[in-house]
């Protein structure tokens, strides 16, 4: 092999990598993939802290895609590589961060009488000044709904205005329980959505009377119902 052959190789193999190097690029990819699934299937974190962490994991994840497979940085032109990685992970913030601002909004945006209502039963407020609020204060009755291999035991409760309902969930995956008919949601007491994760409870106040159902939103076959009394 002549010098400039010799060259030439040398320089496509700087470019294009070798299996060394996507070894380990498939292995960190692996790593990167199986750390957030384990935390999200265990539910380890949860809310903004587990977000953050799969978004940092997702971060990881393409600078090592861009490393080890798109060689980043290896090529004729490094600096433009580098330019367009930045660009790349702006875009990918603008649209990951504006997609869950979206849906974030979407999912807890109440009307502000739904609002005041959910806190004012959360925290018991029964009173303001002279007017009472039509919040519930006090201990009264729990009642219990178990959701087991996808059925609600019992499907009919029957309570009295103020006591509480708990949905325990001894599924192996997580409940949205929401009110009234499937994909017309209604708002109940201020809760429009109460998620319930596996092996774990949720408890709401049975402030508003009337008979109402309710379903799990990612499995509407998953439904019961509840008549609060006067």
């Amino acid at each position: 092999m002549s010098g400039s052959q010799h060259r030439q190789s040398h320089r496509l193999e700087s470019e294009h990598g070798t299996v060394g190097a996507y070894v380990i690029g498939f292995v960190l990819s692996l790593v990167l993939t199986l750390i957030p699934y384990y935390l999200v299937v265990n539910h380890k974190l949860s809310g903004t802290s587990l977000l953050a962490t799969i978004l940092g994991f997702g971060v990881g994840q393409m600078i090592v895609q861009l490393t080890f497979f798109l060689h980043l940085g290896r090529g004729p032109k490094p600096n433009w590589n580098f330019f367009f990685f930045m660009a790349t992970v702006g875009v990918i913030l603008v649209v990951v961060g504006g997609s869950i601002m979206i849906i974030h909004n979407l999912h807890y945006n109440m009307s502000p009488q739904d609002q005041s209502k959910r806190l004012i039963n959360d925290e018991d407020i029964a009173q303001i000044g002279s007017k009472k609020t039509g919040a519930c204060a006090g201990q009264h009755t729990n009642h219990q709904v178990v959701i087991q291999d996808g059925r609600v035991t019992p499907l009919h409760t029957a309570a009295t205005k103020c006591d509480t309902l708990t949905f325990i969930n001894n599924d192996s995956r997580s409940r949205e329980i929401a009110f009234g008919p499937h994909e017309h949601h209604e708002v109940y007491s201020g809760v429009d959505e109460l998620i319930v994760r596996k092996g774990q409870n949720g408890t709401i106040t049975l402030s508003e009377t009337g008979v109402y159902e309710f379903h799990d939103h990612l499995n509407p076959e998953v439904t019961g119902e509840f008549a609060v009394n006067p």
